[in-house]
């Protein structure tokens, strides 16, 4: 039996509720046990995987996720002053500090959130400034269409196993702003602006920084360049080959 493990946020903080905390986590557990192998899609999870589930790291074998890269991407200058969030508006993914280090940027820019209603969503949405946007879930051809169109992706979660927006937005040419924790860095490298989640000071900073059209367009082309590395063949071989292990 192999198991992949995408993340483990339900044991590294209170990001969802404790029934669901607790289910899944029973879960993981029994997936660990009965595990000949398990595949994890970072260094990161690989660590939470050994630390937490006492897993042998000997038996973990790290498969990143891959991109699909798009046939046409939008130019820097013919790009709209919109930042786009993508991903449940929920207390892991930081809406609430992700909005409130929007307001340094001036009136002519927008922020964009696209993703579901999660964990304690209200919250993070009460008292939305005028130029803050909740698209609510969007589908694959509407966030094609929002990655196409946005400036900067702000991804400032607190805990990612991978971050698999961070990689779709390099490939579509938008300037990429995401937390200096957990995966994020790993999926980013030098091709994205990282900064401390925690502080809406330092992600404000960040975005007024991602404003400049220089700026953005040097972290763009080396998005563009990272994401050439996140092909889904070489995903496919290497799970091909970890399967290939026990035959």
């Amino acid at each position: 039996m192999v198991s992949t493990f995408h993340d483990l946020f339900v044991l590294s903080g209170e990001y969802s509720t404790q029934e669901f905390r607790e289910r899944f986590a029973e879960q993981a557990r029994e997936a660990a046990e009965r595990s000949d192998l398990i595949i994890a899609v970072s260094e990161f999870t690989k660590s939470q995987v050994v630390s937490y589930l006492g897993y042998p790291a000997e038996r973990v074998r790290v498969i990143p996720h891959g991109v699909v890269l798009p046939a046409m991407v939008r130019r820097v200058e013919d790009r709209a002053k919109i930042v786009l969030s993508v991903g449940a508006v929920q207390k892991r993914k930081n809406t609430r500090r992700l909005i409130e280090a929007f307001e340094v940027l001036g009136p002519e820019w927008q922020l964009w959130i696209a993703g579901s209603a999660g964990f304690e969503a209200e919250a993070m949405l009460r008292d939305l400034p005028s130029n803050v946007k909740v698209l609510g879930y969007v589908n694959d051809a509407e966030l094609e269409a929002l990655y196409q169109r946005a400036a900067v992706l702000a991804f400032p979660s607190l805990d990612e196993g991978f971050g698999i927006p961070v990689l779709e937005a390099m490939a579509n040419g938008v300037a990429v702003l995401t937390s200096n924790v957990s995966a994020l860095p790993e999926v980013a490298g030098d091709a994205g602006l990282l900064v401390n989640p925690l502080s809406v000071e330092e992600i404000g900073a960040g975005l007024k920084r991602l404003a400049r059209v220089d700026e953005r367009s040097a972290f763009v082309e080396r998005g563009l360049e990272r994401a050439k590395g996140f092909g889904w063949e070489n995903s496919v071989a290497m799970t091909a080959g970890v399967y290939a292990e026990l035959w």
